[in-house]
């Protein structure tokens, strides 16, 4: 009996080695193509109804600024972090003004000084119109010569001389003073516009300058602040489908963050340039609706939406979603492969746009056709495959 029962457990173990033999040759036997299966999906409802063209883009602040001081000075004061929101005008760091306020103090000096010395020289010129007039006047009786007279006038002449040029002096030293108050009021650095602070780029105690300094110890920036109002989508379309872009095209965006989330907008501009690198042209679009859940840089997929047609028998969006590894693309035309069993039916079809893993079929499939997607160049038309789950 033992030897009966080795007998049946070796022959059982045979059957199963020839069964997984002949199953992994079934399996990758030649001629057969591996592929997966996915449904082609009905445009309608939400985002897609409507929709003629995706793109993908980034939120884009139109206005933010990297707000810098005007004067070389070391920073003693910052009164900004980043999530802080400011006023336009705002005091948001202070410099050291030891050295601006002691030329302040020195150039007010100076102005008093030029003062003082224009009006003692004015005093000496009504003395020397005196001594003239006087001089004149004993001419006259022949009590002094014309050479007296001559020089009393050349004293006056010289003191009115005088005057003029202290009087242009005061003018000069006070233009001074004005550039010492400015640099004093440029120790106080504000706000350009109200917004958001995004970016904190020094500390009190550094040196700020509004150029580059060489050792890298210099910081040419204090504070990044973007105008939370000036915010936009700008997407990249591919160039063979910008002429369905126009402005003031109604969309619909998803931000990457929020894929849930409908943002209606509206096509502010399209830039009137190509990026022959990436074949794209980039779009400008308004948000109809501002939120503080939009922030600048995030990304975003936006939907450019069709005409709404007028009245009760307005056409359907016609098209079906279908991933891009599905399509064998060229231009607006492509090739899919439909499953049928296990053959697949090579189909041409129109396509409307792609980006990202999604594309838009116009013409030649319908809602819920099955397509295989895996390495496509081993497909034809009637080709035998093989779906795995």
């Amino acid at each position: 009996m033992p030897s009966r029962n080795g007998k049946l457990w070796l022959a059982g173990i045979v059957a199963v080695l020839a069964l997984a033999v002949i199953g992994a040759w079934v399996w990758s036997r030649p001629g057969t193509v591996r592929v997966h299966a996915v449904l082609a999906q009905p445009i309608a409802g939400g985002a897609s109804q409507g929709s003629i063209l995706d793109a993908s883009g980034y939120v884009v602040a139109r206005r933010q600024a990297t707000v810098a001081s005007k004067i070389t000075a070391r920073m003693v004061e910052l009164d900004i972090e980043e999530g802080d929101h400011v006023k336009a005008g705002q005091i948001i760091a202070k410099l050291d003004d030891t050295n601006i306020r002691a030329a302040l103090n020195q150039s007010s000096a100076q102005l008093d000084f030029a003062k003082a010395s224009l009006a003692e020289t004015e005093v000496n010129l009504a003395n020397a119109l005196r001594d003239y007039e006087r001089q004149k006047n004993l001419l006259q009786g022949h009590y002094v010569s014309q050479a007296a007279v001559d020089n009393a006038q050349t004293a006056y002449d010289g003191l009115r001389a005088q005057l003029a040029t202290q009087r242009s002096n005061v003018d000069v030293v006070a233009q001074g003073l004005k550039v010492a108050q400015r640099n004093l009021d440029d120790t106080i650095v504000r706000a350009p516009f109200e917004g958001i602070v995004t970016v904190k780029a020094a500390q009190p105690g550094e040196m700020v300058s509004p150029i580059s300094a060489g050792g890298g110890f210099t910081r040419t920036g204090i504070g990044t602040i973007v105008d939370m109002d000036s915010l936009e989508f700008q997407v990249d379309v591919n160039e063979n489908f910008i002429n369905k872009v126009r402005a003031d095209q109604k969309v619909s965006a998803k931000l990457n963050a929020y894929p849930d989330w409908q943002i209606p907008g509206h096509v502010i501009a399209v830039i009137p340039t190509a990026d022959r690198s990436k074949g794209t042209v980039t779009v400008r679009i308004a948000l109809d609706q501002k939120d503080p859940r939009v922030l600048p840089e995030m990304g975003v997929r936006v939907s450019f939406l069709a005409e709404a047609s007028a009245g009760a028998n307005a056409a359907p969006a016609v098209g079906v979603n279908v991933p891009t590894s599905a399509v064998q693309a060229s231009g607006d035309t492509g090739v899919v492969f439909i499953l049928r069993g296990d053959i697949v039916e090579r189909r041409a079809v129109r396509l409307g746009a792609s980006s990202g893993d999604n594309a838009t079929v116009l013409s030649g499939l319908t809602a819920g056709d099955r397509l295989a997607i895996g390495d496509l160049t081993q497909l034809k038309d009637g080709a035998k495959v093989r779906v795995e789950q």
